[in-house]
């Protein structure tokens, strides 16, 4: 089994134990939290003692420090040189030495946190724990929960349990939270092997990439739940460049997930004033920012009436502002958040971004949604859509898709957009995680890559680590052929005599036999009504001033192979031979009748 291979399938497992053990801590909530409660104390205190396990080492060094330059104006700084982290705490307790004194367990676990630096406090605010410590506090909760935290199977020093390893934890727990609120934890889940296959499809066709020296990339997550989305995207290009400098930056809107991707942050040595709170819809941290490359899976299905003033208020700046081509329904969100990606693309950027199927053909023409997709793919930027298999994400069933926006593609792929259905590349898993029963593995990710890079129709076949056949399928399209020209058809208003009413010397329009017909755009609008409509309403004419354009992508139909029925006399043989089989075995139970 290849690394990938093993980080996917041990990370689960990983993530899943050390979950658990820290989720066993609810036990102890029983009575003074309810259990959807129980993640708001849960996951400030993973976040605490994560912080408190990668200080232990330095903290001497820090409070010998503290000593020196305490009462300097400007001391940050030192301190977090002498921690080795963006962040410190000078306080000298640790979680040993207050479960040492019970008696003044709530004091001295305030002086604790007090001594972290502002950007963990800050984190800390926006969960809102100080509430929390104090009902633990009248509910004589406190230490014991403090207690549990320091069992020796929750060490969460590096040395122990890497970034990205701890990242996934923290997932696990936020989708324990959200399970017991009945929320949508996908929206802020997204497995590694996804985002592998996400990471491995933005630079398969970023020729420049890697070329030369110096490499030195910027990813953009929008929705960036804990980040892990960016942690593993900045993990991949690594691989391939140990010596890549890669800078990340995210926004998230709920404080608890956000919290932790700050945390993750701090502790991995980053900026953290990258990672950004706010509704990234309404209130864009971002503004005038560009970058090589934005990876994200939005919420679906999410009303954004809540930002409607700010997205319609965006709209009106035209092409000043992100919403340039147009909004789609206001039941949905999702293709608010492929807008925000285009925008914050460089010149030569790259984006991909999970979409569920309706963004591929919901709305008429005219709609906001055929507008968005007309936007695209008359600027020439979608460059290729991937249908994902079913099942493959922790929260939902419903087949999804990675949209590949590329905003300079190279010359072949120009003026055509490839659509792959991989649904039929991905390996089982021996066990469930909630929906999840699909791994896109190394062979299936690598099966996909190719197919993409490949450019061409066809049928791609291998095998998965479990010698199972996996299939990828790719088709090329030309890009015009996914718009359509909406023509309107108006029939004359007859009197009692069958006659044509006129109007200013003109036949007046009958509302009740008004049609539409979609005329692919590559086709002339004359030629196909002579053709499709004046043969069966020979008196019929369009009303040029309603044409509108229109854009879908008929990812099925384009897929949709025909499966010849038998004949009639096969089934019918079929079927005899069935009774015949049937009545000799009633035979052989009954005897003759």
């Amino acid at each position: 089994m290849s690394a990938s291979n093993e980080k996917i399938s041990s990370v689960g497992k990983n993530a899943n134990d050390t979950a658990a053990l820290v989720w066993s801590v609810a036990d102890d909530l029983v009575g003074a939290y309810k259990p959807h409660e129980y993640g708001l104390v849960i996951l400030p205190m993973t976040v605490i003692k994560r912080f408190h396990d990668c200080l232990l080492p330095t903290r001497q060094a820090v409070l010998d420090t503290y000593k020196k330059v305490e009462k300097l104006a400007v001391k940050d700084g030192f301190l977090r040189k002498a921690s080795g982290y963006q962040f410190y705490n000078t306080s000298p307790f640790t979680f040993k030495t207050l479960i040492a004194d019970p008696e003044n367990i709530t004091e001295n676990f305030r002086a604790y946190l007090n001594g972290f630096s502002d950007n963990v406090q800050d984190i800390l605010a926006r969960m809102d724990f100080d509430s929390q410590i104090k009902h633990m506090d009248e509910a004589g909760l406190l230490y014991q929960v403090i207690t549990d935290f320091c069992d020796a199977r929750g060490d969460f020093s590096p040395e122990k349990i890497g970034a990205v390893d701890m990242g996934y934890v923290f997932e696990n727990l936020v989708r324990r939270f959200s399970e017991s609120y009945n929320e949508e934890a996908g929206a802020h889940f997204t497995s590694r092997d996804i985002i592998y296959l996400m990471s491995d499809l933005l630079v398969a066709g970023d020729d420049a990439a890697f070329a030369g020296g110096g490499v030195s990339k910027t990813v953009y997550d929008m929705t960036m739940g804990t980040s892990q989305m960016l942690t593993c995207m900045e993990e991949r290009l690594k691989q391939m460049d140990a010596e890549a400098d890669v800078t990340v930056f995210g926004q998230e809107f709920n404080p608890f997930t956000f919290g932790i991707a700050k945390a993750d942050m701090l502790i991995r040595g980053g900026d953290p004033n990258n990672m950004q709170f706010g509704d990234t819809l309404s209130d864009d941290k971002f503004g005038g920012y560009k970058f090589d490359y934005v990876i994200s899976n939005p919420p679906f299905g999410i009303p954004w009436n809540r930002e409607a003033k700010e997205v319609e208020a965006e709209y009106k700046r035209g092409s000043a502002g992100r919403f340039v081509s147009g909004l789609p329904a206001k039941g949905d969100g999702q293709m608010l958040f492929l807008l925000n990606g285009v925008a914050k693309l460089k010149d030569e950027g790259r984006m991909a971004i999970i979409q569920n199927g309706s963004s591929l053909f919901t709305g008429d023409a005219g709609s906001g949604q055929s507008e968005i997709r007309r936007y695209l793919i008359e600027n020439d930027w979608l460059d290729a859509i991937v249908q994902l298999p079913a099942n493959a994400f922790y929260n939902t069933p419903i087949t999804t898709y990675i949209w590949i926006v590329a905003k300079n593609r190279e010359a072949r792929r120009r003026g055509r957009v490839q659509l792959l259905d991989a649904g039929a590349c991905g390996m089982s898993r021996r066990k469930n995680i909630g929906s999840k029963n699909t791994d896109i593995s190394e062979a299936c990710r690598a099966l996909a890559v190719q197919a993409y890079g490949a450019f061409r129709d066809g049928t791609f076949e291998g095998r998965d680590e479990n010698g199972a056949v996996i299939v990828v399928k790719s088709r090329v399209i030309d890009a015009v052929d996914f718009g359509y020209n909406k023509i309107t058809v108006e029939s004359p208003l007859t009197d009692e005599n069958g006659s044509p009413v006129l109007k200013k010397g003109k036949p007046a329009a009958d509302a009740s036999k008004r049609d539409t017909e979609n005329v692919p755009l590559a086709e002339d609008i004359d030629a196909y009504f002579e053709r499709e409509v004046l043969p069966y309403n020979p008196h019929a004419w369009i009303d040029r001033k309603k044409t509108k354009v229109g854009y879908e992508i008929p990812f099925t139909r384009t897929f949709y192979e025909y499966k010849r029925i038998e004949p009639s006399e096969v089934i019918a043989k079929r079927i005899a031979e069935h009774e015949k089989s049937l009545m000799a075995k009633l035979r052989g139970l009954f005897g003759e009748v």
